[in-house]
Protein backbone atom coordinates (compact mmCIF):
# COMPACT_ATOMS: atom_id res chain seq x y z
CA UNK A 1 0.00 0.00 0.00
CA UNK A 2 1.16 3.54 -0.73
CA UNK A 3 2.56 5.35 2.32
CA UNK A 4 0.15 7.64 4.16
CA UNK A 5 1.42 11.04 2.97
CA UNK A 6 1.45 10.25 -0.77
CA UNK A 7 -1.95 8.62 -0.28
CA UNK A 8 -3.35 11.77 1.32
CA UNK A 9 -1.96 13.87 -1.53
CA UNK A 10 -3.50 11.57 -4.12
CA UNK A 11 -6.86 11.61 -2.34
CA UNK A 12 -6.74 15.42 -2.21
CA UNK A 13 -5.96 15.64 -5.93
CA UNK A 14 -8.77 13.24 -6.77
CA UNK A 15 -11.25 15.13 -4.58
CA UNK A 16 -10.25 18.47 -6.07
CA UNK A 17 -10.89 17.08 -9.55
CA UNK A 18 -14.31 15.75 -8.50
CA UNK A 19 -15.31 18.91 -6.60
CA UNK A 20 -13.53 21.96 -8.02
CA UNK A 21 -15.14 24.23 -5.42
CA UNK A 22 -12.95 22.48 -2.83
CA UNK A 23 -9.74 22.79 -4.82
CA UNK A 24 -8.41 25.87 -3.01
CA UNK A 25 -9.26 24.39 0.39
CA UNK A 26 -7.51 21.12 -0.43
CA UNK A 27 -4.51 22.99 -1.76
CA UNK A 28 -4.25 24.97 1.50
CA UNK A 29 -4.66 21.96 3.79
CA UNK A 30 -2.78 19.25 1.85
CA UNK A 31 -1.31 19.92 -1.55
CA UNK A 32 0.89 22.92 -0.80
CA UNK A 33 2.60 21.12 2.10
CA UNK A 34 5.83 19.20 1.65
CA UNK A 35 5.21 16.66 4.40
CA UNK A 36 2.63 15.06 6.67
CA UNK A 37 4.20 16.91 9.60
CA UNK A 38 3.68 20.28 7.93
CA UNK A 39 0.11 19.53 6.97
CA UNK A 40 -0.71 18.22 10.45
CA UNK A 41 0.77 21.24 12.21
CA UNK A 42 -1.23 23.50 9.90
CA UNK A 43 -4.50 21.60 10.33
CA UNK A 44 -4.28 21.56 14.13
CA UNK A 45 -3.29 25.21 14.25
CA UNK A 46 -6.19 26.17 11.99
CA UNK A 47 -8.61 24.25 14.19
CA UNK A 48 -7.54 26.08 17.35
CA UNK A 49 -6.70 29.51 15.95
CA UNK A 50 -10.05 31.06 16.91
CA UNK A 51 -9.42 30.21 20.58
CA UNK A 52 -5.70 30.99 20.84
CA UNK A 53 -5.82 34.79 20.69
CA UNK A 54 -3.11 35.32 18.10
CA UNK A 55 -0.61 32.70 19.29
CA UNK A 56 1.55 31.46 16.40
CA UNK A 57 0.39 27.88 16.66
CA UNK A 58 1.71 26.41 13.43
CA UNK A 59 5.38 27.08 14.17
CA UNK A 60 4.89 25.94 17.77
CA UNK A 61 3.25 22.69 16.71
CA UNK A 62 5.93 22.07 14.09
CA UNK A 63 8.56 22.32 16.84
CA UNK A 64 6.65 19.90 19.08
CA UNK A 65 5.96 17.26 16.45
CA UNK A 66 8.48 14.42 16.59
CA UNK A 67 8.80 10.98 15.07
CA UNK A 68 6.81 9.30 17.86
CA UNK A 69 3.87 11.70 17.57
CA UNK A 70 3.85 11.43 13.80
CA UNK A 71 3.92 7.64 13.96
CA UNK A 72 1.03 7.67 16.44
CA UNK A 73 -0.96 10.10 14.29
CA UNK A 74 -0.37 7.90 11.25
CA UNK A 75 -1.59 4.83 13.12
CA UNK A 76 -4.66 6.70 14.40
CA UNK A 77 -5.61 7.97 10.95
CA UNK A 78 -5.10 4.66 9.19
CA UNK A 79 -7.17 2.80 11.78
CA UNK A 80 -9.93 5.40 11.59
CA UNK A 81 -10.23 4.98 7.83
CA UNK A 82 -9.98 1.20 8.09
CA UNK A 83 -12.68 0.50 10.66
CA UNK A 84 -15.16 3.36 10.37
CA UNK A 85 -17.50 3.22 7.36
CA UNK A 86 -18.55 6.81 8.15
CA UNK A 87 -15.02 7.92 7.20
CA UNK A 88 -14.60 7.54 3.42
CA UNK A 89 -10.81 7.74 3.46
CA UNK A 90 -7.79 9.11 5.32
CA UNK A 91 -8.27 12.54 3.77
CA UNK A 92 -11.70 12.93 5.31
CA UNK A 93 -10.44 11.78 8.70
CA UNK A 94 -7.50 14.15 8.58
CA UNK A 95 -9.55 17.17 7.60
CA UNK A 96 -12.73 16.80 9.57
CA UNK A 97 -12.85 14.11 12.29
CA UNK A 98 -12.72 15.91 15.63
CA UNK A 99 -11.65 12.83 17.58
CA UNK A 100 -8.54 12.35 15.48
CA UNK A 101 -7.66 16.05 15.65
CA UNK A 102 -8.17 16.37 19.40
CA UNK A 103 -6.04 13.32 20.13
CA UNK A 104 -3.15 14.78 18.14
CA UNK A 105 -3.31 18.03 20.10
CA UNK A 106 -3.28 15.99 23.30
CA UNK A 107 -0.10 14.34 22.11
CA UNK A 108 1.48 17.79 21.67
CA UNK A 109 0.20 18.90 25.08
CA UNK A 110 1.63 15.72 26.60
CA UNK A 111 5.06 16.70 25.28
CA UNK A 112 4.70 20.08 26.98
CA UNK A 113 3.55 18.42 30.21
CA UNK A 114 6.57 16.13 30.19
CA UNK A 115 8.82 19.17 29.69
CA UNK A 116 7.23 20.82 32.77
CA UNK A 117 5.41 23.36 30.58
CA UNK A 118 2.24 22.66 32.55
CA UNK A 119 0.45 25.95 31.97
CA UNK A 120 0.96 25.77 28.21
CA UNK A 121 -0.18 22.15 28.20
CA UNK A 122 -3.41 23.01 30.02
CA UNK A 123 -4.05 25.88 27.62
CA UNK A 124 -3.90 23.43 24.72
CA UNK A 125 -6.23 21.10 26.61
CA UNK A 126 -8.80 23.82 27.11
CA UNK A 127 -8.56 25.23 23.58
CA UNK A 128 -9.17 21.70 22.32
CA UNK A 129 -12.17 21.25 24.60
CA UNK A 130 -13.67 24.52 23.36
CA UNK A 131 -12.99 23.79 19.71
CA UNK A 132 -13.96 20.13 19.48
CA UNK A 133 -15.83 19.17 22.65
CA UNK A 134 -13.34 16.64 24.06
CA UNK A 135 -11.48 17.12 27.37
CA UNK A 136 -8.22 15.16 27.28
CA UNK A 137 -5.81 15.83 30.12
CA UNK A 138 -2.26 16.45 28.86
CA UNK A 139 -0.75 14.07 31.44
CA UNK A 140 -2.82 11.09 30.25
CA UNK A 141 -0.84 8.48 28.33
CA UNK A 142 -2.38 7.55 24.98
CA UNK A 143 -1.28 4.69 22.76
CA UNK A 144 -1.27 4.38 19.00
CA UNK A 145 -4.02 3.39 16.63
CA UNK A 146 -6.77 4.95 18.75
CA UNK A 147 -10.29 5.10 17.40
CA UNK A 148 -12.23 8.00 18.92
CA UNK A 149 -15.69 7.81 17.36
CA UNK A 150 -17.60 11.13 17.14
CA UNK A 151 -15.56 12.40 20.09
CA UNK A 152 -18.12 14.74 21.62
CA UNK A 153 -18.16 14.55 25.40
CA UNK A 154 -15.12 12.30 25.77
CA UNK A 155 -13.25 12.99 29.02
CA UNK A 156 -9.90 11.40 29.89
CA UNK A 157 -8.43 12.16 33.30
CA UNK A 158 -4.89 13.01 34.33
CA UNK A 159 -3.53 9.59 35.32
CA UNK A 160 -5.45 7.55 32.76
CA UNK A 161 -3.63 5.17 30.43
CA UNK A 162 -5.15 4.21 27.08
CA UNK A 163 -3.15 1.57 25.24
CA UNK A 164 -2.83 0.82 21.53
CA UNK A 165 -5.88 0.14 19.33
CA UNK A 166 -8.45 1.10 21.95
CA UNK A 167 -11.85 2.34 20.74
CA UNK A 168 -13.63 5.12 22.66
CA UNK A 169 -17.11 6.34 21.74
CA UNK A 170 -18.74 9.69 22.42
CA UNK A 171 -19.68 10.58 25.98
CA UNK A 172 -17.15 8.23 27.57
CA UNK A 173 -15.62 9.33 30.88
CA UNK A 174 -12.37 7.90 32.21
CA UNK A 175 -12.56 9.57 35.60
CA UNK A 176 -11.85 9.25 39.29
CA UNK A 177 -14.02 8.20 42.22
CA UNK A 178 -12.91 11.18 44.35
CA UNK A 179 -11.91 8.60 46.98
CA UNK A 180 -8.39 8.17 45.60
CA UNK A 181 -5.39 10.44 45.29
CA UNK A 182 -2.38 10.28 43.04
CA UNK A 183 -2.87 7.54 40.45
CA UNK A 184 -6.66 7.67 40.36
CA UNK A 185 -7.83 7.06 36.77
CA UNK A 186 -8.51 3.95 34.66
CA UNK A 187 -6.06 1.91 32.65
CA UNK A 188 -7.62 0.79 29.34
CA UNK A 189 -5.62 -2.08 27.90
CA UNK A 190 -4.88 -2.88 24.29
CA UNK A 191 -7.82 -3.40 21.96
CA UNK A 192 -10.53 -2.68 24.53
CA UNK A 193 -13.78 -1.00 23.45
CA UNK A 194 -15.61 1.53 25.64
CA UNK A 195 -19.00 2.32 24.13
CA UNK A 196 -21.13 5.46 24.10
CA UNK A 197 -21.86 7.12 27.42
CA UNK A 198 -19.92 4.62 29.50
CA UNK A 199 -18.22 5.82 32.68
CA UNK A 200 -15.13 4.09 34.05
CA UNK A 201 -14.03 5.38 37.45
CA UNK A 202 -10.96 4.93 39.59
CA UNK A 203 -7.56 3.33 39.23
CA UNK A 204 -8.94 0.14 37.73
CA UNK A 205 -8.06 -1.89 34.68
CA UNK A 206 -10.21 -2.64 31.67
CA UNK A 207 -8.44 -5.68 30.28
CA UNK A 208 -7.17 -6.25 26.77
CA UNK A 209 -9.96 -6.81 24.26
CA UNK A 210 -12.70 -6.19 26.85
CA UNK A 211 -15.92 -4.39 25.97
CA UNK A 212 -17.71 -1.85 28.17
CA UNK A 213 -21.31 -1.55 26.99
CA UNK A 214 -23.02 1.76 26.30
CA UNK A 215 -24.13 3.60 29.43
CA UNK A 216 -22.31 1.28 31.83
CA UNK A 217 -20.83 2.59 35.09
CA UNK A 218 -17.67 0.64 35.88
CA UNK A 219 -15.95 0.86 39.26
CA UNK A 220 -14.32 -2.59 39.39
CA UNK A 221 -11.65 -4.16 37.16
CA UNK A 222 -12.82 -5.77 33.93
CA UNK A 223 -10.98 -8.96 32.92
CA UNK A 224 -9.51 -9.25 29.47
CA UNK A 225 -11.94 -10.37 26.79
CA UNK A 226 -15.09 -9.87 28.88
CA UNK A 227 -18.21 -7.76 28.34
CA UNK A 228 -19.56 -5.63 31.18
CA UNK A 229 -22.75 -3.57 31.20
CA UNK A 230 -25.32 -1.97 33.43
CA UNK A 231 -25.34 0.36 36.44
CA UNK A 232 -23.34 -0.71 38.29
CA UNK A 233 -21.60 -2.76 35.62
CA UNK A 234 -21.67 -6.54 35.87
CA UNK A 235 -20.00 -9.26 33.86
CA UNK A 236 -22.12 -10.32 30.87
CA UNK A 237 -19.80 -12.99 29.55
CA UNK A 238 -17.04 -13.22 26.97
CA UNK A 239 -16.83 -10.79 24.07
CA UNK A 240 -18.71 -12.53 21.21
CA UNK A 241 -16.56 -13.51 18.27
CA UNK A 242 -18.61 -11.28 15.97
CA UNK A 243 -17.81 -8.22 18.08
CA UNK A 244 -14.14 -9.01 17.86
CA UNK A 245 -14.45 -7.82 14.29
CA UNK A 246 -14.75 -4.31 15.70
CA UNK A 247 -10.98 -4.44 16.05
CA UNK A 248 -10.81 -4.36 12.25
CA UNK A 249 -14.22 -3.35 10.92
CA UNK A 250 -16.36 -0.92 12.87
CA UNK A 251 -20.15 -1.25 12.95
CA UNK A 252 -21.70 2.22 13.35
Amino acid sequence: MMALWPRLQQQAQDQAARTPRLAAYLDTRILRHASFAGALADRLAQGLAQHAAGVELQDWFTELLDADILAAATADLERLALINPACPDELCGFLEFRGFLAVQVQRLAHRLWQADERHAAVLLQNWTATAWGLDLHPAARLGRGLFVDHGLGLVIGETAVVEDEVSLWHGVTLGSTLNESGDRHPKIRRGALVCAGATVLGNIEVGAGALVAAGAVVTRPVPAGRVVGGVPARDLGPVPAALGALQAAEVV
